[in-house]
């Protein structure tokens, strides 16, 4: 079975009617429990992170005010959430789950998380509806601690990764590739080590070939240790923040296409969800469930 990381405290409690569709990390996990992904039961927990752990790629002022729910109205405008308890036990859960989950892909060749892929949130600042990323403190942690040598993070949310890039700029272990909307957020870009500006309403055909055309060579190169794989589903047509146009079953061909191909090559992934907006949370979370179906068919293919 694919290991799946999930905290009932990635649902937090924000103000009725908020754009963000917090609902949609329960409705996931009722997804997976329906099809058959996991057993009832059968989610693995995280613990919350601590201090220590978010550090290794936060600020300990920024993390503090976190922690304690404490940040100015200006950092929390720039997060896009109310800097509750609640929000705050949050992002210390999603991020402790994102690694969790890049510990069971090293040891079980691939396993995911049904939130994280927070890849806005930069050293000292959270943004865009990312407090803490959890990709890149996995990923300090793993190397601090020689788990791994190096890393690729595949970024295919609709926006840029520009948090993982600023906070990965100077260390050569760590290859960051966004392939995103040209005209979306973030306004300031960073530079991650690969980026692809996709215009506006591509679609499925279109969009899969960029990726087929860059991936197998980049892996080739990379030769990672361990790949994070975001598989924001916010590229999709109907998305209320995406401008791209991918069908669900263009996602779908996506997330199989990136698993597979990493996978192949023998490099373990970690799966997290990244962003998706929809007011319908139920077909989102379906749309979500995309990844974690593609990472539990890789899981039954024979020879695996």
């Amino acid at each position: 079975m694919l290991s799946v990381v999930h905290h009932p405290a990635y649902r937090a409690e924000i103000p009725e009617g908020h754009r963000f569709p917090m609902g949609k990390y329960s409705a996931l996990a009722r997804v997976l429990l329906r099809e058959g992904i996991v057993r009832e039961g059968g989610f693995i927990e995280p613990d919350v992170a601590s201090f220590d752990l978010v550090t290794a790629a936060h600020a300990p002022d920024y993390v503090q005010a976190v922690f304690d729910a404490n940040l100015s109205r200006e950092a929390e405008r720039r997060i896009g959430l109310p800097m509750t308890p609640s929000v705050s036990l949050r992002a210390r859960a999603a991020t402790a789950g994102t690694l969790l989950a890049a510990r069971l892909a090293l040891a079980n060749g691939i396993a995911c998380n049904t939130a994280g892929g927070s890849h806005h949130a930069a050293r000292d600042y959270g943004a865009g509806f990312c407090t803490f990323n959890d990709v890149a403190v996995a990923a300090a942690v793993l190397l601090a601690e020689g788990a791994v040598d190096r890393i690729l993070v595949v970024d295919c949310d609709v926006h840029q990764g520009d948090g993982t890039a600023f906070i990965f700029e100077n260390d050569p272990r760590v290859f960051t590739f966004s392939m995103h909307g040209e005209k979306n957020y973030p306004v300031r870009r960073a530079a991650s080590d690969l980026d692809i500006d996709l215009p506006d309403r591509m679609e499925d055909e279109d969009y899969l070939a960029v990726l087929e055309d860059t991936l197998p060579g980049l892996l080739s190169r990379t030769r990672p240790d361990l790949v994070f794989y975001n598989a924001g589903v916010d590229p999709h047509r109907d998305d209320r923040l995406g401008r791209l146009a991918l069908t669900d079953e263009g996602l779908a061909r996506r997330d199989a296409y990136v698993i597979e191909t990493c996978l192949r090559q023998g490099r373990p992934v970690t799966g997290v969800i990244g962003g998706g907006y929809d007011h319908d949370v139920e077909r989102l979370a379906r749309r979500h469930a995309h990844l974690h179906r593609a990472a539990a068919a890789a899981i039954r293919r024979p020879g695996r």
